[in-house]
């Protein structure tokens, strides 16, 4: 069965940093594209980063010099390093697979091929 194993959420000062991590289970990062949405409360679910199989990347405008995905093969895993957190990146972060254009596009959302659990990051001021 295809499954994420995801690390914590966490609670973070303004300014501050926190890693997040999704190992995949079941498949292989060259798969998927892999990476995060997010859901703010009384919003919509949005794409935030995500890294394809040969590596190109695409990230929300917002998150760009902030937010950097990267991934580890060998161990099927992916990472978002979210720097400089701001209080409107509180979230939860849900790790995603599946084509990489469902990312941009909120309408190919729902095709995505596997879903992790979600974690809560919440940004204090």
């Amino acid at each position: 069965e295809e499954h994420f194993v995801e690390s914590r959420g966490g609670l973070v000062q303004a300014g501050g940093s926190l890693r997040l991590s999704c190992a995949a289970r079941g498949f292989t990062l060259d798969d998927y594209a892999i990476g995060w949405f997010r859901q703010a409360p009384g919003k919509e679910r949005e794409g935030v980063s995500c890294i394809s199989p040969d590596g190109s990347i695409w990230s929300k405008d917002s998150v760009k010099g902030r937010f950097v995905i990267s991934s580890d093969n060998a161990k099927s895993t992916v990472y978002l390093q979210m720097d400089n957190l701001k209080v409107e990146d509180t979230a939860v972060y849900y790790c995603a697979a599946g084509a990489r254009s469902s990312w941009a596009n909120k309408d190919l959302v729902k095709y995505l091929a596997v879903w992790g659990q979600g974690l809560l990051v919440t940004v204090s001021s």
